[in-house]
């Protein structure tokens, strides 16, 4: 349903529709090249929370819960990534150098909880 792509990744056809879920824009590239169907700054970690556990992955599952609240209070700001992933497949695209502790990562697993 979901995958993950780091921005510094070249766009491929397989990505179907993709999306920039981080607040700040990836440093060093454009529009054009990301390559993107919208930016959904809303539904990336507040400001606060992601200063606080940026480059901490031993706090991940403390982070995930925090994050979990956020996105509960918002769904606005995620639906339209379910709306899209009923059409063809979605790439949340990220620009963490961590694949396995960002909140790409933790969108997905949220939004497939979410999905059933």
């Amino acid at each position: 349903m979901f995958k993950l792509k780091r921005a510094y990744d070249a766009p491929s056809p397989a990505d179907g529709t993709r999306f920039l879920v981080d607040r700040l824009w990836p440093r060093g590239i454009t529009k054009e090249a990301l390559k993107i169907a919208a930016w959904l700054k809303d539904v990336s970690p507040s400001d606060a929370l992601r200063k606080e556990f940026h480059a901490h992955p031993e706090k991940w599952h403390e982070f995930r819960k925090h994050y979990f609240a956020e996105l509960d209070a918002r769904p606005e700001a995620w639906r339209p990534l379910l709306e899209a992933a009923q059409r063809g497949p979605v790439t949340l695209v990220y620009a963490a150098k961590d694949t396995e502790h960002n909140n790409a990562a933790a969108l997905v697993e949220y939004l497939k909880g979410i999905a059933g």
